[in-house]
């Protein structure tokens, strides 16, 4: 009797371990597979730096400011709850060196003061305005303002909360010119931003739709009269991973899709775009939380769908300065949005994924995203569980348990360390050696710890989309621009918009 059950039961066991180590083996070749792409990434983002080297002393930015024919810009802030560094943005923005161009800044129903502090810093008087229509605006624009002394080219109007992306589409409705610039109102904007920006507009007019500008993490860097004129690492290790992170996945990655063709995001904080095309293609979806990237999407499918010759393009200038979450509960929000914004925007547009019809965007770049980023944080979360279960029910011997972490640790980690090399060579941004060092910390601590606990909450993120439970942006104190140390109380907040049951927002 007893060996007649031990045969069903050692088969089952056998299996088990078999299961077990086919998936153990799958892991390790996903993380091989995942860094090997930062990898090549990099590399064609080195490879556009070398050329950017030869290009530099030609790049004609002084030319092009002086240019009548440089094509005008509208750049569109929304700001909710933002009294902290509104001011400073504006500034920025105004200070701007550029030929032509607009600030249109967007209250989104802030409840802190953004409109007052705004019309004390600019003088500002309420005008009469008609408002256009070209894309739909759920929040209504309930004023318009200028400033009273001379021509400054500013617009500030005040709309009930709806929303960023709906703020964003109150913008492009009162935008006057064929760009229009999208940035975040807890961004600096170098002098040279738009200009750089521009440029593949003007070298190619008939193609170029939007371009992308390059984020840099004004944590710790001293802001003075709107300019990141000291960059710095941040002191705190969480700053120092950001640092790190923003580098490899949110610069050099770009850069190096944008080389292939297949750019999928521009971020929110920077970005231009045709305005004409954005119109056509419906404006922003105030019902996606990753409004920037669902946009760049839904632009590829309407132009590809149309048959045009298009194109996508980065810019490899650091042209913006944003500032990043400084706690732990406050990234926790960021990366469940992002990564909630990053399943719905897939399901969305599932029909492009591996369609032909859409050229490298549906056959390379999607499936990237779906294999490499959507689904990033159950691999790692799976791979934490499943290799140490195996080496104690002895599945796989320890040193297997050794090549999991060089394939998912150590070369991550070179990875990360050549992204930090890159962008010293391409820039030289840091003067100070405690800057980089402090991110080769955040390199290091970015592996312990740090990609664990954002596994988890993208996990959330994306379980939040699938299960469609109510969009909840969050508020994220902000400690304003300035010197190191300075704001460090107070502050605004980022959007915090909430659904009701019928899943509109309020």
């Amino acid at each position: 009797m007893s060996g007649t059950g031990a045969g069903p039961w050692a088969s089952l066991e056998g299996g088990l371990h078999s299961l077990i180590t086919m998936c153990d083996h799958l892991v390790i070749a996903y993380f091989l597979t995942i860094n090997t792409c930062y990898l090549v990434l990099n590399l064609l983002a080195l490879g556009e730096f070398v050329k950017r080297a030869g290009r530099a002393p030609f790049a004609g930015y002084d030319d092009a400011a002086a240019s009548p024919f440089t094509p005008p810009v509208s750049v569109i802030m929304p700001a909710h709850n933002e009294a902290a560094g509104i001011v400073e943005a504006v500034r920025a923005m105004l200070l701007l060196h550029y030929p032509a161009f607009e600030a249109v800044v967007v209250d989104d129903g802030s409840t802190d003061g953004t409109l007052d502090v705004l019309r004390k810093a600019f003088d500002l008087a309420e005008v009469e305005y008609v408002m256009p229509d070209d894309v739909r605006v759920r929040g209504r624009v309930t004023s318009v303002h200028l400033p009273r002394g001379g021509p400054v080219p500013l617009l500030v109007a005040r709309k009930e909360n709806g929303g960023k992306a709906d703020a964003l589409n109150a913008g492009i409705n009162l935008a006057r010119y064929p760009l229009v610039c999208m940035v975040d109102a807890d961004s600096v904007l170098d002098s040279q931003a738009l200009l750089a920006v521009v440029k593949p507009f003007s070298d190619d007019p008939m193609r170029v739709v939007a371009s992308g500008g390059v984020i840099g993490l004004a944590n710790g860097c001293t802001v003075v009269a709107g300019r990141v004129v000291e960059p710095h690492v941040p002191r705190d290790t969480l700053g120092r991973v950001q640092v790190v992170e923003y580098l490899r996945a949110f610069f050099l990655g770009r850069i190096g899709w944008s080389k292939l063709g297949g750019l999928l995001i521009i971020s929110g904080a920077f970005g231009l775009f045709r305005k004409d095309v954005v119109v056509a293609a419906g404006g922003m979806d105030p019902d996606c939380i990753g409004e920037d990237a669902e946009l760049v999407i839904r632009l590829h499918r309407h132009l590809r769908e149309q048959g045009r010759d298009y194109r996508v393009v980065f810019v490899t200038e650091p042209i913006s300065w944003s500032e990043a979450p400084t706690s732990g509960k406050v990234l926790a929000r960021q990366r469940r949005r992002w990564h909630r914004g990053l399943t719905e925007i897939m399901l969305k547009h599932h029909r492009m994924i591996g369609n032909p019809r859409y050229g490298r965007i549906g056959l390379l770049a999607l499936p990237f995203y779906v294999l490499f980023e959507l689904l990033a944080p159950v691999v790692e979360l799976a791979g934490m569980v499943l290799v140490p279960l195996s080496v104690l029910i002895g599945a796989v011997n320890a040193d297997y348990l050794w090549r999991f972490l060089l394939a998912a640790y150590a070369y991550a980690i070179v990875v990360s360390l050549l992204s930090v090399a890159v962008e010293e060579y391409a820039f030289h941004r840091f003067t100070r050696w405690r800057d980089v060092w402090g991110a080769l910390v955040g390199v290091v601590a970015e592996n312990i710890g740090y990609r664990q606990l954002t596994a988890w909450w993208r996990l959330r993120g994306m379980w939040d989309a699938l299960r469609r439970s109510p969009r909840v942006w969050g508020a994220m104190p902000r400690a304003g621009f300035g010197a190191p140390g300075e704001g460090e109380e107070g502050g605004a907040e980022e959007y915090e918009v909430r659904e009701d049951e019928s899943g509109r927002a309020r």
